[in-house]
């Protein structure tokens, strides 16, 4: 009997799953396996929020398998030392696994293919999580791109090249010691998810359920309703996608056949949320070629900026929503109740740290990688060194998100301020936008007076970023 293991990492799902699906047509029987070994991320072992959602995508997937008589087998450990003690217990002649692109991730399955293959047993990987692999997509000169928009351009022709998987009949076959979820340890010992669990639905059917809501409704006004922090108007689709609970082709499929079903008057245009998955696709695209990013600035220019010295109180006000600038600290809440935070208030949250308090973005970024579900290394990194000024096709420095103009423009009643401030949730308009122009209001509602002031503060981040010019 031909056995394989399907080593699953971050790809939870059983439908456009090329690993399985080749495993299942090679093999007779297969076992699925996921091994537990974050010391193998390097210096990226996933933060607290994506553990919470590791743990019941795990449970997602094992209920997902049930129906087919197979069990996900878990275990914990160095990836190839348990992988071996798999191929000997089960006499399994092949692994097969979907490719991670994180540096220490392709590091350690490059190691493990070549120890695999060495000992005579087949090792086969996959893209499962992007359109393209990395190095597919180049210029004309055959080197990365560092800009957008002409990616996209090299890109968009290639989206619809094949059809998503379909789920392929599996045939399981069982082994010796797999260990119970919660060994795994993923779930906070003192319960601080209750937001999360209101929030989300992990797994591969929440990541479908997610998509079908996104197609009914936010899609058709994508374009302006995604910059409303107020609004259901995003796909809240990047914890799936980070998971690998649904796959980029299938997304494209699924919109592209469902808006197809409408009067071609009322159809939506889907290209300005293609866009965005293409600046995921981006972001991995450097991550690969620029594998530095996530501690190092992509222009070493920046190496020579001055950034004011950390400071732990400063910081802290800035994680707890504490800041005294309404939109900052909205964002900065919601984020820790739900494990996200709306795309337009990250850019503003992002600009204040970064430039209004000057603090190095490696502060913000390690504060997302704890606190976001969709905690991803490629697009943290692209996220923070874009607004920093210091990435690929960065925003420049001298742009300064004012949160004031920005709450003004984006939440003009109130509603986002409302929700995540209840303290100011009476307070009128536009004394919600600036509270501390009414004394009595913040003396009233305990809401803090602002931590610094905004016109200030961005006149001295300029200044430093001349200083650095001049250098």
């Amino acid at each position: 009997m031909s056995i394989a293991i399907v080593w699953f990492r971050r790809d939870l799902r059983l439908a456009d799953q090329p690993a399985l699906s080749a495993a299942c047509a090679a093999h007779e029987r297969v076992l699925p396996v996921y091994i537990h070994s974050p010391h193998e991320e390097g210096a990226w072992a996933p933060g607290a929020a994506s553990r919470w959602w590791l743990h019941h995508a795990l449970a997602a997937l094992q209920s997902q398998l049930l129906p087919w008589g197979v069990t996900l087998h878990l275990r914990e450990g160095d990836s190839l030392h348990v992988l071996r003690q798999l191929i000997e217990a089960t006499g399994a002649s092949a692994v097969y696994w979907n490719r991670c692109y994180e540096p220490a991730a392709i590091e350690r399955d490059s190691a493990i293919k070549a120890a695999l293959r060495e000992a005579g047993v087949e090792a086969h990987s996959f893209n499962a999580a992007l359109w393209c692999e990395p190095w597919q997509i180049e210029t004309k000169q055959q080197s990365p791109y560092r800009v957008f928009t002409p990616f996209w351009r090299n890109l968009r022709p290639q989206l619809a090249v094949s059809p998503p998987l379909p789920v392929p009949a599996l045939r399981g076959v069982e082994a010796a010691e797999s260990v119970p979820l919660a060994s795994f340890r993923l779930l906070p010992s003192i319960p601080w998810d209750a937001g999360l669990r209101e929030t989300w639905t992990p797994g591969e059917q929440g990541a479908h359920e997610a998509l079908e809501i996104f197609a009914d409704d936010a899609v058709a006004d994508y374009a302006q309703a995604r910059d409303l922090p107020a609004r259901h108007g995003t796909s809240r689709l990047s914890p799936h996608l980070h998971f690998g609970e649904i796959s980029p082709r299938q997304i494209h499929r699924a919109l592209t056949e469902r808006l197809a079903q409408r009067d071609a008057r009322r159809r939506p245009d889907i290209e300005p949320f293609l866009r965005e998955l293409g600046w995921r696709e981006f972001a991995h695209h450097l991550l690969y070629h620029f594998p530095a990013t996530p501690t190092e600035n992509f222009n070493a220019e920046f190496d020579r900026f001055t950034w004011a010295n950390a400071d732990d109180a400063c910081l802290e006000r800035w994680q707890r929503g504490r800041t005294g600038i309404p939109l900052v600290d909205a964002g900065m809440r919601e984020l820790w109740h739900t494990g996200w935070m709306h795309n337009r208030v990250r850019m503003v949250v992002a600009s204040f740290l970064c430039k209004n308090l000057r603090q190095h973005w490696h502060h913000g970024a390690r504060w997302f990688w704890d606190t976001l579900v969709d905690a991803d290394l490629a697009n943290n990194t692209l996220g923070w060194q874009w607004v920093a000024g210091s990435g690929a096709d960065a925003a420049p420095y001298f742009r300064v998100f004012n949160p004031i103009a920005q709450a003004q423009k984006f939440d003009a009643k109130g509603e986002y301020l409302r929700r995540w401030l209840p303290e100011l949730r009476d307070a009128s308009l536009p004394l919600l936008h600036e509270p501390w122009k009414d004394a009595a209001l913040l003396k009233r509602s305990g809401y803090p007076a602002p931590m610094i002031d905004l016109g200030e503060s961005r006149a001295a981040a300029l200044s430093a970023y001349q200083a650095m010019r001049g250098r």
